[in-house]
């Protein structure tokens, strides 16, 4: 059973990235938004609420044991690290196979001014939030204004692509999935939806992804309950995978079109979100577990491989101002090397505390 609902999960969270990616090129087409504010907040901020509300659901809501505060932090680091490795593979490996029908094949038409605003904040947020976590149990207070910072940070981020100019004369967008079902609108203006229909879609798509992916979710912790995976594996890396699903089809389904800006900008605008807004739950709800210890020294180890992964891919796109698809393949070989030291970890291998 458990199996079947995972395949059902899959359609549904796949069905919702299709609609969202079309139904956010026409949000915000029709506000007038730069193609970063699409891709990197409202995309970003969009696909991210799967995996940000396991967090918020374990800290805020599981009773405030320690058993559960570790799971909530293992999920918040867990995004920044799926995203900035294994997504970014998957990615990498989409250019590659649909390089024969792309006019610039392996070679990213990307906005690197884009991409480099959300690395640089990335990096500031989570290097932040991380140094959180060695402070002594004296300035523990401290997480606070951290917290405070965080936010502060993010706020700024959004309002930089917000703030940046709509480019005129961008290519035709794909009809909207929704405007045959708006029968007024559609005899008024057979190629150009009304607003109304195009949130209904968002919306609607947004419900098939978070749906689907607490389906997928659930699905995963009972197979992995009945085979007796450890929680510290699930929170790390199963239920991370699952969650991330959005932001990969979406970024698949991107680069497929050719549109490379939204592909990554959603990939890089989610790691800006997810090192701010979950942190700052952590950080609020369970200060005392946002603490490099034996217990959690796995989890943050992942966080330093997100950061590495990072300088491995953008370190070179910001000096050369291009981004080749298999520059991203190296988040593949990081994220199995962490896989290794998890595996070491758990069989007794490795003692990282």
């Amino acid at each position: 059973m458990d199996a079947v609902l995972l395949v059902i999960a899959f359609f549904v969270i796949l069905a919702g990235a299709e609609l969202f990616t079309n139904g956010i090129e026409w949000f915000g087409r029709k506000l007038e938004l730069a193609e970063g504010a699409v891709g990197s907040v409202l995309a970003a901020v969009g696909t991210a609420l799967p995996e940000t509300m396991i967090p918020i659901i374990a800290i805020g809501f599981g009773g405030g044991g320690r058993a559960t505060d570790e799971v909530g932090i293992g999920a918040v680091l867990g995004a920044p690290f799926m995203l900035s490795t294994l997504a970014m593979f998957v990615t990498g490996a989409g250019v590659l196979a649909y390089r024969s029908r792309r006019p610039s094949g392996s070679v990213m038409t990307v906005d690197t001014g884009v991409l480099v605003h959300d690395i640089r904040f990335f990096v500031v947020a989570y290097t932040l939030a991380i140094a959180a976590a060695f402070l002594p149990e004296p300035l523990a207070p401290a997480k606070w204004l951290v917290a405070l910072a965080l936010a502060g940070i993010y706020i700024v981020y959004v309002k930089g692509h917000f703030d940046a100019e709509h480019e005129a004369g961008e290519e035709d967008l794909a009809p909207l999935r929704f405007h045959r079902f708006d029968r007024n609108g559609h005899l008024a203006d057979p190629a150009v939806p009304r607003l109304r229909i195009v949130s209904l879609q968002v919306l609607a798509a947004l419900a098939c992804i978070v749906g689907g992916a607490y389906l997928f979710v659930g699905a995963v912790n009972s197979l992995a309950q009945a085979l007796g995976v450890s929680e510290l594996l699930l929170a790390l890396v199963i239920a991370p995978i699952a969650t991330e699903l959005p932001e990969k089809f979406n970024s698949l389904i991107w680069v497929r079109q050719g549109k490379d800006t939204l592909a990554m900008g959603n990939i890089t605008g989610a790691m800006v979100f997810q090192s701010a807004i979950p942190t700052i739950v952590a950080l609020v709800l369970a200060g005392s577990a946002w603490h490099v210890s034996s217990d959690t020294a796995l989890a943050f180890a992942s966080a330093l491989i997100a950061l590495v992964a990072v300088a491995a891919v953008f370190g070179p796109m910001a000096r050369r101002h291009a981004l080749d698809g298999r520059a991203l393949l190296v988040g593949g070989v990081l994220y199995a090397a962490y896989l290794g030291l998890v595996a070491s970890e758990l069989t007794g291998v490795v003692h990282l505390g």
